[in-house]
């Protein structure tokens, strides 16, 4: 092995998959920093890869869980803007087949824009079957973020292309025709809601994306409807559009001080 160039070392690292491999016990006794160097790189990432397949493995308890009693059609269930002061709250339900794996799947939260985008498309590819629910702001200020919530999940599930086994929702109670079962933290314990948290968030992020070039002011595309400080000062200077939530603090404090009723007249 002494005798492979750097460049060929690192192509054959390429290739191998496992620290069992025979070829890596001889790049070991290997002094030169150069292979020093990629078999430390080699190594760090096949212990990434293994905590990410670990990772998924643990996500697959409830869907194996239900599958081992017989049920194939298992949808996880989430949503993102409960918080924001701006823009709609939408949710997601979403089937993955049962061979499905994706390294590094996780709560929408803990990606990265570019990370979830990529696997955005990875499940629009490969689910059974994906519903969307979308509720906007004047529903909200109607009925609360709660019940909007509630609304938003009802609507993806029944946007499904067939009826689902299971529901695993996260944190949420549906009390629908179907098996159920809520799951705190659910997008970090279960790879279908994992799925539908980042098809939640891609979608609404790219529905908060095209209001930023209709409300310029406000930066949607930053801050995605939440409170950030610039958001509020654009709130101060600029008043209200149409997609905020009239319900929500400050906004619906602000509405209620006649001296500033002015500033916040929708544009």
């Amino acid at each position: 092995m002494s005798t492979k160039t750097i460049l060929e070392v690192e192509q054959i690292l390429k290739e191998i998959k496992s620290n069992d491999h025979p070829l890596i016990n001889e790049l070991r006794k290997d002094n030169r920093k150069g292979v020093i160097h990629l078999l430390t790189r080699w190594e760090k990432k096949i212990e990434l890869e293994k905590q990410a397949m670990e990772k998924f493995l643990e996500m697959n308890h409830y869907e194996n869980k239900y599958r081992s009693s017989g049920k194939e059609w298992i949808a996880g269930v989430d949503e993102v803007g409960r918080g924001p002061l701006a823009g709609p709250v939408v949710a997601a339900a979403v089937i993955l087949p049962n061979d499905f794996y994706l390294s590094g799947i996780d709560d929408s939260k803990k990606l990265s824009e570019k990370k979830r985008d990529e696997y955005y498309q990875v499940i629009q590819e490969k689910a059974k079957a994906i519903g969307i629910g979308i509720i906007e702001t004047e529903v909200i200020d109607n009925i609360n973020i709660y019940e909007a919530t509630k609304k938003a999940m009802n609507i993806a599930i029944h946007g499904l292309n067939r009826h689902p086994d299971v529901l695993l929702i996260d944190a949420m109670k549906l009390h629908t025709p179907y098996l159920e079962e809520s799951i705190i933290k659910g997008d970090a314990k279960s790879i279908s809601i994992a799925a539908a948290s980042i098809v939640a968030k891609v979608t609404r992020d790219r529905m908060m994306k095209e209001y930023a070039s209709k409300y310029p002011e406000y930066q949607f595309q930053n801050n995605m409807g939440y409170g950030t400080k610039d958001h509020l000062e654009a709130i101060e200077k600029f008043g209200i559009t149409p997609i905020h939530r009239k319900s929500f603090s400050p906004i619906k404090e602000l509405l209620l001080d006649e001296g500033n009723l002015f500033a916040f007249l929708e544009k």
